[in-house]
């Protein structure tokens, strides 16, 4: 039987730094739950991933682009990326915040930790970066 779980903001772990997107994991397991937030500008280069993701704008906006798509996301928006999309995101003038949910076999939670872990804040080794994002099933794209 699995138990009912309840994370209030003094349960937080400190955040990760993923490449200029701070990084709270709220929940690990067959479902991973991250609040995610960045100043303007800030997020992933194009790329895609073997498993599913879905992203709930909470603050400001975001901007999405999905299989060549691209939407500008305001709070109350939900961005749902199946497996092998390539997609990225930028967040908009003022900043955001979003909520990630990541489907099983999601290799989102180590990728994040190995940002924190080792890479510097400031500008992005690039060549680091996308050694990073491959060693944890992300393929980026130009």
């Amino acid at each position: 039987m699995s138990k009912s779980v309840v994370i209030t903001p003094a349960d937080y772990k400190p955040a990760l730094n993923a490449l200029g997107t701070n990084v709270i994991v709220l929940a690990e397991g067959k479902q991973n739950i991250t609040l995610q937030s960045g100043e303007e500008g800030m997020g992933p280069p194009p790329h895609e991933h073997p498993w599913d993701e879905a992203f709930f704008v909470t603050k400001g906006a975001v901007e999405f682009t999905c299989g060549g798509e691209v939407k500008m996301c305001a709070s109350g928006s939900l961005v749902q990326v199946s497996a092998g999309t390539v997609h990225s995101f930028r967040y908009a003038p003022g900043g955001g915040e979003m909520l990630e949910m990541t489907g099983e076999g999601s290799g989102a939670l180590p990728m994040f930790a190995q940002f924190d872990r080792d890479m510097p804040p400031g500008p992005p080794d690039v060549q680091k970066a996308v050694e990073i994002m491959s060693a944890n099933g992300v393929t980026v794209h130009e």
